[in-house]
């Protein structure tokens, strides 16, 4: 259902007002390029600073502009469970494949609270459901048994695993099987994560080399030897830029690239703000390294 490269969509911005045109523009640039699935207003594409109007417009948009094309899994996450399950609803009756949801940030619940709050959210909507487990963001870490309990229910399919921790691939595989979809959340694990069973990612870097990280992702996966090693040389170009976008706080870097190759402005929303000028240099070279520019 959902495998391969998806991508975390960034949000462009003209004059602090939501670009429609570039996010359009944006869109047709994955369709283009292999994308495999377009995930709007994550983190990536800066949701915290997006009004609820700014949110469903931007969730309406991607699949309406995608038409069908790819999944689209449209970020619907929230500390509040009743936010959750609304922005929910309207990504199911807008037509979105899927919901990414993170796990609730700042009032740290307990396992049995995460539990809860999911449970609550699938009872509410009949679309598939991507837990998103980010303790570096949320500060609480979901269990794995947490996990299996939801995986019981009808809606909750898989995760997308930003914890950095390799063995969860393993432990989530034993206890909730192959069914259960792993994608990973950390663009420089890709490789190892897919080895030990991942399915594939939700990637900040395939916002500005998509083709590359579609290729890597289905060569990662492949019994040819000869597509296998073409994953190891994508993955050897990609590293630098897996790391170089989180020299500051994403999407600044990401966004910077995105104007280096003429797809929008770097401009943030207020509390980010635009990169440093050596932060700006650094990520010229590297992308000039890629061949992106």
């Amino acid at each position: 259902m959902f495998k391969g490269s998806n991508v975390a969509l960034i949000t462009p911005f003209t004059n602090n007002k939501v670009d429609e045109e570039k996010y359009i523009k944006i869109i047709n640039f994955h369709l283009e390029n292999g994308t495999n699935g377009l995930v709007p207003v994550g983190t990536t594409g800066e949701s915290p600073t997006l009004s609820h109007n700014e949110h469903q417009k931007l969730i309406e948009l991607c699949i309406k502009e995608s038409n069908g094309k790819i999944p689209v899994i449209a970020g619907t996450g929230s500390n509040s469970t009743e936010e959750a399950i609304s922005l929910t609803k309207h990504a199911e009756k807008a037509g979105a494949d899927g919901a990414l949801v993170v796990t609730p940030y700042y009032n740290k619940p307990t396992q049995e609270g995460l539990y809860q709050h999911y449970k609550a959210i699938n009872d509410s909507c009949g679309i598939p459901i991507i837990i998103y487990n980010i303790p570096s963001r949320s500060v609480i870490d979901m269990s794995v048994d947490t996990m299996a309990r939801l995986f019981e229910l009808k809606n909750i399919v898989g995760v997308k695993d930003a914890t950095g921790d390799l063995n969860r691939v393993d432990q989530q595989k034993i206890k909730m099987g192959e069914e259960f979809i792993q994608l990973t959340g950390n663009d420089d694990n890709a490789f190892e994560f897919n080895k030990r069973g991942g399915v594939g990612t939700i990637s900040v870097t395939a916002n500005v080399a998509p083709k590359m990280c579609s290729d890597f992702q289905k060569f990662s996966k492949s019994k040819n030897p000869n597509e296998f090693k073409e994953a190891e040389r994508l993955d050897e170009i990609l590293q630098p830029l897996h790391k170089n976008l989180f020299i500051e706080s994403n999407p600044s870097p990401v966004k910077y690239v995105a104007k280096l190759i003429g797809l929008c402005d770097d401009a943030v929303r207020l509390p980010l703000v635009t990169c440093t000028n050596e932060t700006k240099k650094i990520l010229e070279d590297i992308s000039k390294k890629a061949q992106l520019i």
